[in-house]
């Protein structure tokens, strides 16, 4: 038996991955649901993962990749029916950030940027906010999330970005940065201080367009992976938005960047483990053919272990991601330390993956252009944004405490 996997090539099945491969029908999709994956395979292995090695060397952002996504329609995975979307399930759009990973990381995370920051606007928007923004999002608008500063990224409180009330409109000043889809960007949702509340009490959330006087992005950062997806500085020079824009009410930041994290942190593992995925699998190919000292790698007891390990760790984690998806589905975005757990041990194992991957084909797997290379540094971001892993352990650890 043999299937194509990440990049389009074939490869032969064997009982490990036939094991990976039930793990993915474990996923609760409906069947129409699957069609619209499989659909999403074919795209990543004809498409975007021929050109992935060319999006990272360039640094170019992923354009016609993101437009043959709008072309099938996968925003509308995330948006409900009623506003133009598919309405489809929390898991369904988890699988595709996996397939879209193991294809090309940056076009995965430019895709996913954009659930992350609409996803405030439907659990807390008004129903004249969800009119105005989520259509437009269904029909392929891009969108970013607005939260890091140079004083405050996992500290929000240290955010410094202000917003004032001036009767129905709120002028915004302030400057964010690392911002994922900065310059490409339709709609932010940024975070400040709104200034007539206490401090401590003060963050709150708001829609920007991007077209609002004073929405200045800055210029493309150089990164050392992920170098197709966008990552710019945004100012906010005296933008003035009206007042309706905000979401929830002044002062409801907190619990608005609480439900959006819960949302993206299993998106992140998602792309985590498609990056774990494709490091693997790149890994198998090479093991399976290149032979020293008169056997194949894979044939070395040590190198067995290696891999028995990884694949394991990979078993776990999908099944975790599954778990914490029922929850989000269930709960509508609760799950929290869960998400936290399942961030850790997905992005670690990306890393781990992704380094075995390049350890195994020697002095190839230094060399540029080789994609075990590129996941290497792809890798180390999951470990980094949505919360740095040492956040996500002590909040985890912390769960524990018993209260005096």
């Amino acid at each position: 038996m043999a299937l194509t996997n990440g990049v389009g090539a074939s490869v032969q099945v064997t009982p490990g991955m036939e094991l990976l491969l039930t793990l993915d029908n474990a996923w609760p999709l409906s069947p129409e649901e699957r069609e619209f994956i499989d659909a999403v395979k074919k795209l990543a292995a004809a498409k975007i993962a021929p050109s992935a090695e060319e999006t990272d060397r360039l640094g170019l952002f992923p354009k016609d990749n993101i437009a043959a996504l709008n072309e099938m329609g996968c925003n509308q995975v995330f948006v409900p029916e009623a506003y133009g979307g598919l309405g489809a399930s929390n898991a369904c759009y988890l699988r595709m950030v996996e397939e879209l990973s193991r294809a090309c990381p940056s076009t995965a995370i430019s895709w996913a940027t954009t659930y992350h920051s609409i996803t405030p606007v439907i659990e807390f928007g008004t129903e004249a906010q969800k009119q105005r923004f989520l259509p437009a999002i269904a029909n392929g608008a891009i969108g970013a999330l607005a939260i890091t500063e140079a004083t405050g990224g996992s500290d929000v409180r240290a955010i410094r970005t202000r917003m004032q009330p001036v009767g129905d409109e709120v002028v915004i000043d302030g400057s964010k940065i690392y911002i994922t889809n900065g310059d490409v960007a339709d709609v932010y949702v940024v975070f400040g201080k709104w200034t007539d509340l206490p401090d401590r009490d003060s963050l709150t959330a708001i829609v920007v367009e991007r077209d609002r006087a004073g929405v200045l992005p800055g210029r493309v950062e150089s990164k050392l992976g992920h170098r197709g997806s966008s990552t710019t500085e945004v100012q906010l020079d005296n933008v003035r938005v009206p007042a309706e824009n905000v979401l929830g009410n002044p002062g409801d930041g907190f619990a608005v960047l609480i439900s959006a994290l819960n949302y993206s942190r299993p998106s992140i593992a998602a792309h985590a483990l498609g990056i774990a995925r494709s490091a693997l699998e790149d890994a198998l190919e090479y093991i399976n053919d290149r032979r020293q000292f008169g056997k194949r790698i894979l044939e070395f007891q040590g190198v067995q272990f290696m891999i028995a390990d990884l694949a394991s760790r990979l078993a776990m984690a999908e099944t975790m991601l599954i778990y914490v998806s029922n929850l989000v589905t269930a709960g509508g975005g609760t799950g929290g330390i869960e998400a936290s757990m399942l961030k850790v041990m997905s992005t670690d194992l990306a890393m781990d993956a992704a380094s075995a991957a390049v350890q195994l084909r020697g002095g190839y797997g230094y060399m540029s252009g080789c994609r075990a290379e590129r996941l290497f540094r792809d890798a180390k971001l999951t470990q980094i944004f949505e919360g740095a892993n040492e956040l996500h352990r002590e909040r985890v650890g912390r769960s524990f405490l018993v209260r005096e």
